[in-house]
């Protein structure tokens, strides 16, 4: 192989560049796709409960991460999986604090009088604790492929702004085919997507590791959905308490997308993003102001 093609793949410290480390892993997530309902579908003849079903779609992509590590000689700490007593407290201090930030948005909305709420007579704590899980799992899932090893490569390859930026962007137009993204609330939806990605890339960045911005993602999700009961990202949850929207514009109550098209949202996660980014966290994410 020549020197100028051998550039093409291979940087100055003779290791594969970044792009052909996103190839990689952009192809065998593809890969994944065609198998994955084959082994639902066995495994669900095997008698597995659907609750277990559901983890087998993060399941496939932390198999490709863990493929595309073994090639690079790496561990999973280094996409912020180190699971031990610090992740999980890390887990839970997301888990309470994006929870906060829906309690604040809620009770603006509701003083602001764009939403009334009764107690949903038909939960119980069955309920609660599934719909935790299921929520748990998708935030994984979300956080594991936007955030962990492809989000590692952008960042080594481009920089930490241009990466977040790149996946902000992906985040919120991923989102476009959900129920309720129309019209304004599609402009504000996106816009509280983009930031709300921008703040679990920051959290990651700033602790190095998954925990934080899973703990951010389900907490936002779980409170919005179990607990007040608003639309999740425009699919329906069912809450302790049932929201009724008063007559007031959408791009203060959320709409049919639920809370994430307000634009007290988007306020609330910028609010955040700054208190993220003012935050020190631990030594690895110091480097921050120098990338």
């Amino acid at each position: 192989m020549n020197n100028k093609l051998r550039t093409v793949f291979f940087n100055t410290e003779n290791k594969l560049r970044n792009g052909w480390w996103i190839a990689i892993f952009l192809l065998l997530i593809a890969a994944t796709r065609p198998i994955y309902k084959p082994i639902k579908t066995t495994l669900s003849e095997f008698g597995l409960h659907e609750h277990v079903l559901e983890m087998l779609a993060p399941l496939l992509i932390l198999i490709v991460t863990a493929i595309c590590l073994r090639l690079r000689k790496e561990s999973m700490k280094s996409v912020g999986l180190k699971i031990d007593g610090r992740w999980f407290k890390q887990l839970s201090i997301g888990i309470l604090a994006g929870s906060m930030m829906i309690v604040a948005l809620c009770s603006i909305v509701f003083i602001g009088g764009g939403v009334s709420f009764q107690i949903n007579q038909s939960f119980n704590s069955s309920i609660l604790l599934n719909s935790f899980y299921l929520f748990f799992v998708g935030a994984f899932m979300e956080e594991l492929l936007h955030r962990g090893f492809l989000f590692q490569r952008l960042i080594d390859g481009l920089g930490f702004w241009t990466a977040q930026l790149l996946i902000a962007t992906v985040f919120a137009v991923g989102h476009w085919t959900n129920p309720g993204m129309e019209g304004v609330g599609q402009v504000i939806g996106s816009l509280d997507l983009f930031v709300g990605s921008l703040l679990f890339g920051l959290a990651y960045y700033k602790t190095k590791s998954l925990a934080l911005p899973v703990g951010l993602h389900l907490g936002w999700n779980w409170c919005m959905g179990n607990v007040f009961g608003f639309n999740v990202s425009g699919h329906s949850a069912t809450g302790i308490l049932t929201p009724q929207l008063n007559d007031m514009p959408s791009w203060f109550t959320g709409g049919n997308f639920g809370l994430e098209s307000s634009a007290i949202s988007v306020l609330i996660g910028i609010f955040a993003l700054v208190i993220m980014w003012r935050w020190s966290g631990m030594n690895e994410g110091r480097a921050l102001a120098a990338s």
